[in-house]
């Protein structure tokens, strides 16, 4: 039985708000905010796998977004499970956050939790909108859209390794990351998770409801670059690492991966 797409949008808020309301509970014990992020994936997963089942839309199509979705949101949300929640602090992003907050925290952390639940909601527009396609599967722009998912979940998933592999070493944990994909932009993690966004929006080309697509790569792109992501990680990083990553921001791009303006004083480690 299939379902029209405002009930589905509803009973995805209903379930991920539900869900959100248990993760809160866990991060009331286990104090550790990170646990949003980790459900905001998994939830994502969740829901798109739902809309395969109860929306309307050729099938092939509809197991390929699931695909496409649990490789996405599975790999990130087991990253952070392992990186940023299992035996792990708090990000200090997120310490702070409880410190401004002081009394009011658990009612203002509460409602950040719930802001999680819509956010999925919101980012599963996109999949919707390729479910609804009239067309047969797969023509030239799925494919296309396709082949740029690939890079982007490769690229984010290569510059993740490389982060995790250089902080797992000892010596390195005053220092700042210029492996790999980090020698060419500050942020390759962030860069790559919006190319990934931007696969849908080439899988809809020419299909009702296309602007729905954008919602991933505009609302995405300017959370990454203004709110939530570089400047957050920048101001921990100018905290923590100081001169040495004042040398990196002066030399390598913040977002779109480059060549640096001087590559030879970029890739020598420097100490604070």
């Amino acid at each position: 039985m299939a379902y029209d797409p405002l009930t589905l949008l509803l009973w995805a808020w209903i379930a991920m708000a539900g869900w959100m309301v248990v993760l809160w509970l866990i991060e009331r014990v286990r104090r550790n905010t990170s646990l949003a992020d980790v459900g905001w994936c998994f939830g994502l997963v969740a829901v798109v796998a739902d809309y395969a089942y109860f929306a309307t839309g050729e099938i092939e199509r509809k197991l390929l977004l699931v695909v496409m979705v649990s490789a996405y949101g599975l790999r990130l949300g087991g990253y952070l499970l392992l990186h940023r929640v299992i035996g792990k602090a708090e990000d200090q992003r997120y310490q702070r956050l409880r410190l401004v907050w002081r009394l009011d925290e658990p009612l203002r952390m509460f409602g950040y939790f719930q802001l999680q639940a819509a956010a999925v909601v919101l980012f599963s527009l996109p999949f919707l909108a390729v479910m609804q396609n009239p067309r047969p599967p797969f023509g030239l722009w799925e494919l296309a859209g396709v082949i740029l998912w690939m890079i982007g979940i490769t690229g984010e998933s290569l510059a993740d390794r490389q982060l995790a592999g250089f902080r797992a070493k000892p010596w390195n944990h005053d220092r700042v990351c210029r492996d790999g994909l980090w020698f060419y932009s500050r942020h390759p993690n962030y860069f790559f998770e919006w190319v990934h966004w931007w696969a849908y929006v080439v899988m809809a080309i020419g299909i009702p409801g296309w602007w729905l697509t954008w919602i991933g790569p505009v609302v995405m792109g300017v959370a990454l670059v203004r709110i939530t992501g570089i400047p957050w990680a920048e101001e921990q990083a100018l905290r923590t690492r100081g001169d040495d990553y004042r040398r990196y921001q002066d030399s390598t791009n913040a977002f779109i991966p480059w060549w640096p303006k001087t590559s030879q004083s970029s890739s020598a480690p420097f100490r604070n």
